[in-house]
């Protein structure tokens, strides 16, 4: 994937909540997940998306220290639901869907049953083509709060 040019980011080792977990606990997660990829790609991620969405003291601080950047979203799919379908999953990100935003998407089934990232990779097109109709711009999210490319 990342030899292919897509953007590998971390989202940690052990996909703990980061608020049962102590600072060193947060570092060493983060670290392990962060060197891995590293060692995997030859250049380590510089964003971090915390699992559930929640940031503790500690993670900004264990950033911080391994040089990542936490991400979080403005929509989100609710992919991981057992009712989720391709068309539930495009629904539910096309009404919270901004120019500027960033979008929660699965792709294993890590915390959800068996099989549902598939419905999240069948709504991709349709997504991708509600916001060429909308006008948001689609790009990379190490692209994200900078200048929006043009075309």
């Amino acid at each position: 994937m990342s030899q292919a040019g897509h953007e590998i980011a971390a989202h940690g080792w052990a996909h703990r909540p980061l608020l049962t977990r102590g600072p060193r606990s947060t570092h060493d997660d983060l670290a392990r997940a962060r060197d891995l990829i590293g060692d995997l790609t030859g250049a380590a991620p510089q964003l971090f998306r915390p699992p559930y969405g929640v940031m503790t003291g500690a993670t900004h601080l264990a950033c911080g220290r391994l040089g990542l950047t936490p991400v979080l979203w403005t929509a989100w799919a609710r992919d991981w639901r057992a009712r989720a379908t391709s068309d539930s999953v495009h629904d539910t990100v096309a009404r919270d869907l901004r120019g500027g935003g960033t979008v929660l998407l699965h792709d294993s089934d890590c915390t959800s049953a068996t099989g549902l990232w598939r419905n999240t990779l069948g709504s991709l097109p349709r997504l991708l083509d509600t916001c060429e109709q909308r006008g948001p711009s689609v790009w990379p999210l190490r692209d994200h709060g900078g200048p929006q490319p043009s075309g």
